[in-house]
This record gives C-alpha cells, structure tokens and sequence, in this order.
C-alpha cells in the first residue's frame, strides 16, 4: 500500500489531524520561555563566575593612623604595611588608595565633602591575590606585629553567598525548562489525541486494509516532530532580541565593555558561547519530544481499537 500511494498523498488527513497553526504557535511559546531560561542559566553562570574570579582574589587592608610610626620605628604604618605586602608570596599587587580615591569611595554614603571629614579616616590599601585559596591568617597576624590594629578584609563571606544565589537561580532555571519540556509533551499529546479522534474513521479504514501500528505511528510521529522543531525554532528566534538586549545590560558587570547600539556584530558577541551552542538544541529537542510523544499517544490509542 505504502509504494502504490501517490507522493505527497495524505490517506490519513494528517494535515487536518495535527493544525500546522495551533501546535507550532504553542510550541514556540515553550520555546519562547526555554530560551530564556537557558539564557537565565549561561547569564548567572557567567556572572558568578566572572565575580568569584574578581572578588575572590582581592582583599582590603585597613591601616589605623597610617602616617603615624610603625611598631619598628622606621616607617610609617602605612609604608610598613605595604612592603610587608608587595614581599609576601601569592601578593601580586597591593595599591594604597589616595586621599581622592578615598574621597570619590565615600562619596556615595558622605556626599561631596567626604574629603574634609574632621574625624581621621584609616589608610585603604587594594590588594590583589595570584590564588583565591591562599590561608589569610598568617598574613594578619604579620601586619598587626607591624601596625597594630591593621584589618584584613577579604570577601569569602559574599562570595559564599553569591555562590548560593547563582546556584539558586540556575536550579529555577533548570526547574523551568523541565515544566516547558512537560507542556510541551502534554500539548503534543493532547493535539494527538484530538487528531486520532477526528480521523478515526479514516484511520481504521486504513488500519483494516492492513496498514501496521507502526506505519501510523511513524506518519503522525512525522508530522509531530515537524510542528515540533518549527515551532521551536520559531520560539527561539523571537527570543533572540531579548537575550541579547539582556547580554547587553550584563555586559559592564562581566567587565566586559558596553556595546555600541548599532554594532549588531559586537551586540551579538556579548551572548555567552555555551548559549549560542544551546539555542539550536531547543529545535532539535522539541522534534525529539514531538516524536516520542505522538508516538507514544497514537499506539496507545490503535491498541485499544477493537
């Protein structure tokens, strides 16, 4: 039967079974919010990561009185405690803050006159680690023999926190792309059944001529998974602009530079590769999930035909 048929011939009125309107266009929604969950993933991946590379190697040493004498007499506080970090090893850098760059730091809380404070404000020294590991302990016990009183502030409190965030996120992020997959199974399913229900008569015609389970569930699994993958594919292009709208605000926090409006190339770059990699599994994953569930569906119902 199936080499006699003409091509293009639908003996089972597939084309009124499964609406190439209905199913695609609720595909793409899923899709729609697929990509952008993917893109909430990749996006705080990225982020964190980006942060913990930042924060988790630089420190903020605070020096009390640091013109004053330090405790060995030679140097000032300041001074003592700079070349104790510029000569210990994983120190790459430490840069102690002008009286402008302490200003312009406490100008958010002080306002403009922060530099004509009466009270006296601690020396701030920046300091930059070659390993985020290195035992912190050691080195404030050295800068307090120095100058008594110097604080060593590091940032594994916030990044522990950050850490718990981002994993928090791309959990809700991995949660919504399961809750679309599901929906989307289910709209396929649900559409199938529909099909299966209007073509019922065409199809136990075509069963009793000899037609196989297998042969009906492979047509309707065919049309299923080309809904499917154009739905999807659809989906993601729409949400393309977003994404990169959204890549482009993350942008200055990834220390990355702002992108210029007109500059599609350098709008298009700021998308994380691992999301370019990803966006064109949506089509393909929707196809899968198309022709395992209409095929599913469709045997499930032939076995219950009498």
């Amino acid at each position: 039967m199936t080499s006699l048929r003409p091509s293009g011939f639908d003996e089972l009125g597939l084309r009124r079974a499964l609406s190439d309107r209905m199913v695609p266009l609720l595909v793409a929604a899923m899709a729609f919010l697929a990509a952008l969950a993917l893109g909430g993933w990749f996006g705080t991946a990225g982020l964190s990561r980006h942060w913990q590379q930042g924060a988790g190697t630089s420190l903020t040493v605070q020096v009390p009185q640091g013109a004053e004498p330090s405790a060995h007499g030679e140097q000032t506080r300041l001074a003592a405690v700079l070349t104790l970090l510029t000569g210990t090893p994983g120190v790459a850098s430490a840069h102690a803050l002008s009286e402008q760059e302490l200003a312009e730091l406490l100008k958010p809380w002080l306002g403009a006159g922060a530099e004509r404070l009466a009270i006296p404000v601690p020396a701030v020294i920046a300091v930059r680690l070659t390993d985020s590991a290195m035992d912190l302990e050691p080195l404030s016990q050295r800068l307090s023999e120095v100058a008594p009183g110097t604080l060593v502030e590091d940032h594994g409190v916030w990044l522990r926190r950050l850490a718990v965030l981002a994993r928090s996120l791309q959990a809700c992020a991995g949660l919504a792309l399961l809750t679309v997959a599901g929906v989307a199974a289910a709209v396929i399913a649900v559409a199938t059944r529909a099909g299966l229900s209007t073509r019922r008569e065409a199809i136990e015609i075509v069963h009793g001529l000899g037609a196989t389970d297998g042969y009906i569930a492979g047509r309707f699994a065919a049309r299923a998974t080309l809904l499917a993958a154009a739905g999807a594919a659809l989906g993601a292009l729409a949400a393309l602009p977003i994404l990169l709208a959204l890549a482009r605000l993350a942008a200055p926090f990834a220390g990355e530079a702002d992108v210029a409006g007109d500059a599609l190339q350098d709008a298009l770059e700021t998308l994380p590769a691992a999301l370019w990699l990803a966006l064109p599994c949506l089509p393909a994953g929707a196809a899968a999930i198309g022709f395992a569930t209409a095929q599913g569906a469709v045997r499930r119902w032939l076995r219950r035909l009498p």
